[in-house]
């Protein structure tokens, strides 16, 4: 009688190794837009960090792109770098900042992806650092916000919905804006907005109104 052939332990497979995913590109490209801006006025990482509150080692990452800051971040590191966040976006400043460009085009508009908070911002009108009126298209993926803390910054803001519905928070009030509404306020006031639908985006026409830059 045939003794049944013995069965060969079956091979472990191989575990892959965990590899970190590359950071995106986005951050990659504020970062040095941030340190750009930094150099061209011959501030140190030590004086950005003491007027902003935030500590050296991060300030690097963000510059390096190994962080990606949040809306509040990046509105901060504008205000000490006498910028609107509309200056985080394009290609690095020049000297004085200026640019005499007018028109921008519908396939041309730079975008600012805040990937982990759901947050993106087109920029229609013509990037500079010394524009003081910027024009914004801001989309909300579902659930998407700046985040639960109150920020506040320079200038002035106003919007209307586009599209979907937007959570909007100034001080201790809060409204639901759905399309057709629309907003203003002073950006000194603690706000923060969202999307609070988890099916459908909110898109929202946006206008930030620098005052202390230039």
């Amino acid at each position: 009688m045939r003794k049944p052939a013995a069965t060969k332990p079956a091979k472990r497979a191989k575990a892959k190794p965990v590899t970190k995913p590359a950071e995106p590109a986005m951050d990659v490209a504020v970062g040095r837009r941030i340190r750009d801006l930094r150099r061209v006025r011959q501030f140190s990482l030590e004086t950005v960090a003491a007027r902003t509150e935030l500590s050296i080692g991060f300030l690097s990452q963000i510059e390096r792109g190994l962080s990606s800051p949040s809306l509040r971040v990046l509105a901060t590191l504008a205000d000490v770098l006498g910028v609107g966040i509309a200056a985080l976006f394009g290609a690095s400043p020049s000297a004085d900042g200026t640019s005499d460009q007018v028109v921008t085009r519908a396939l041309q508009r730079p975008e600012l992806k805040l990937w982990r908070t759901g947050v993106s911002k087109q920029l229609l009108s013509p990037a500079s650092a010394d524009n003081k009126l910027n024009l914004f298209l801001v989309h909300l993926e579902p659930g998407g916000s700046t985040g639960d803390e109150l920020y506040t910054h320079d200038g002035e803001e106003a919007g209307l919905v586009l599209e979907g519905e937007m959570m909007l928070t100034v001080d201790s009030e809060t409204w639901s804006l759905k399309t057709g509404d629309s907003f203003r306020f002073a950006s000194r006031r603690p706000h923060r907005f969202s999307n609070p639908a988890q099916d459908a985006k909110a898109v929202v026409l946006w206008v930030n109104r620098v005052t202390g830059a230039g």
